[in-house]
């Protein structure tokens, strides 16, 4: 008899609500209640949708209701907090997981319900299974993608490197990003190199 796959559930590849996308949405406007609904899809195909509704008058919670294993109706409350932001503009919101009362800016539905990650103890994120090669790969190649990203903005067509004589604000930026990387790549390189041989 075959054994069961003991692949651990991916965080990374389950359905999310995230604190910045909902305030993206408008959904934490002070004393407001707000509905709508958000859907996930993967690849252009819709993979699935869930009803949220943000009450932000007397005690703010958000309350989900949506459709599990294609059967059985889900509705339930999650509380909301907010701390002062440190840069002085607002405040930062937060869920309040149902289920571990930890705060969090992402629930995950590695379940029948969307809940911190702590929830899942078996849960990890992709790069958690990476080998330390592979970690190590992972790394460079982040670090290389950044640079090109920087590489096609100062390079993009009315990108402005000087004004009245003087190197932009944004250009200076750019330079000493990219001086950064450089050096986190040939250590990240380096570092590479050295646990293959």
């Amino acid at each position: 008899m075959p054994a069961y796959s003991t692949y651990p559930t991916l965080l990374d590849e389950v359905k999310q609500i995230s604190i910045t996308k909902l305030k993206e949405f408008g959904y934490f406007e002070p004393d407001s209640f707000k509905s709508g609904q958000l859907t996930w899809s993967r690849r252009g195909q819709e993979v699935g949708s869930i009803s949220i509704s943000v009450d932000m008058r007397e005690t703010p919670q958000a309350t989900f209701f949506y459709t599990y294993n294609k059967e059985e109706q889900v509705n339930y409350n999650v509380s909301l907090t907010s701390s002062n932001s440190n840069l002085g503009i607002g405040k930062i919101w937060y869920f309040v997981c149902p289920h571990t009362g930890k705060r969090c800016r992402k629930l995950y539905g590695a379940g029948k319900y969307f809940l911190h990650r702590d929830a899942f103890p078996n849960a990890m994120y992709e790069c958690q299974t990476y080998s330390k090669k592979g970690r190590m790969i992972d790394k460079v190649c982040k670090i290389m993608n950044g640079s090109d990203k920087l590489y096609e903005e100062l390079y993009s067509k009315h990108f402005k490197t000087h004004y009245a004589g003087k190197p932009t604000k944004r250009y200076k930026e750019i330079l000493r990003e990219l001086e950064y990387i450089r050096q986190n790549q040939d250590q990240a390189f380096n570092a590479f190199l050295s646990e293959i041989e």
